[in-house]
């Protein structure tokens, strides 16, 4: 795909601290400005997700070079993809999946194999433990901010959304029979009750959070 856009990405370094955040913007503004090819944009997506970029490559012991090539590559893989984000929520996973691929391409590319940690090293555990304490925190707090979000729909959109992601996955035959809903507006009805959600209270705090 041929992307046009006008701006230079900022190198990102791999050492000190991460820059001090702006204002709090809207992710939703940060993107759409990136798109569009705003430096500001771009300095706002890497304020805010330059330290989940290096948190990955430090999981994988590059050297500082490789680092900071992982991380220009993955801000280079946005300039590509940025017109193509719909969910701005899904932004972070994105990161952490690009870095990561990077990050095993370059070990394989020089040929290297990972370390293995000693068990008892308590440097190594404890940086596991607070990577893990993390994901955790910040899963906790997108789950929490569903469920907020639900509380704010009407009850035919919650319950919509609910069936169409329970566990194990439940037929539109069966959603239709349920809801008294035809199968055939199953579809439509639940891209507007996503619109919906992504506009809640509770969905734009974390998105701007």
């Amino acid at each position: 795909m041929s992307m046009q856009f006008a701006v230079n990405v900022p190198e990102v370094s791999s050492k000190g601290p991460p820059p001090t955040p702006r204002e709090p913007v809207s992710l939703l503004r940060l993107i759409a400005a990136a798109a569009e090819g705003e430096q500001r944009g771009w300095l706002g997506l890497i304020d805010r997700y330059g330290p989940l970029v290096r948190q990955v490559t430090r999981r994988y012991r590059l050297s500082d070079n490789e680092s900071q090539d992982v991380s220009q590559t993955v801000w280079l893989r946005l300039v590509e993809q940025i017109g193509r984000i719909r969910e701005p929520l899904a932004l972070p996973g994105w990161l952490v999946t690009t870095t990561k691929n990077e990050a095993l391409r370059v070990l394989k590319t020089n040929q290297r194999t990972r370390p293995v940690p000693a068990i008892d090293d308590p440097t190594l555990e404890r940086e596991r433990q607070e990577a893990t304490a993390e994901q955790e925190l910040l899963r906790d707090e997108r789950h929490q901010a569903v469920r907020d979000g639900l509380a704010e729909l009407q009850p035919n959109q919650r319950a919509l959304l609910l069936l169409l992601h329970a566990e194990p996955a439940i037929s539109y035959e069966e959603i239709s029979r349920r809801l008294g809903m035809p199968t055939g507006s199953i579809g439509p009805t639940r891209g507007r009750c996503l619109k919906k959600l992504r506009q809640t209270a509770a969905i734009r705090q974390l998105v701007t959070s």
